[in-house]
């Protein structure tokens, strides 16, 4: 038997959880004050995910990068390899916010997203 102490991120309470494991399966969730607390528990101790968010070159914009973020979380193994693949990525102005810049990153069927949009033009 494990026992494992997080605090919940899914709303601003911040409740303190602890989670039982038996060989990595959750047996009980304890210190939620609401059903999201534990599902988070459970999710976050069987398979991590996260929602990534970085920038990608831009060629011909006012900017020279784009904020961007995956359009779902992705699993947290994955982080490492997409930021990779995110490095390689070059987006042409213009870019609208919303754009999706890959389909498919990592191969997880999540696309990457602008959060903001780029003009075309002479850089700033």
């Amino acid at each position: 038997m494990e026992t494992k102490k997080l605090t919940c991120i899914v709303c601003p309470m911040g409740c303190p959880l602890e989670v039982t494991l038996d060989g990595g399966k959750v047996l009980s969730v304890t210190g939620n004050t609401c059903p999201r607390g534990e599902k988070y528990a459970r999710e976050e101790c069987t398979h991590p995910t996260r929602v990534l968010t970085s920038t990608v070159k831009v060629t011909g914009g006012v900017r020279p990068v784009c904020p961007v973020k995956t359009s779902a979380p992705i699993p947290k193994e994955l982080l490492f390899q997409a930021m990779e693949e995110i490095r390689g990525i070059t987006a042409a102005a213009p870019v609208a916010i919303g754009q999706e810049i890959s389909a498919d990153l990592c191969g997880a069927g999540i696309s990457l997203i602008a959060t903001a949009g780029i003009e075309k033009g002479r850089k700033l």
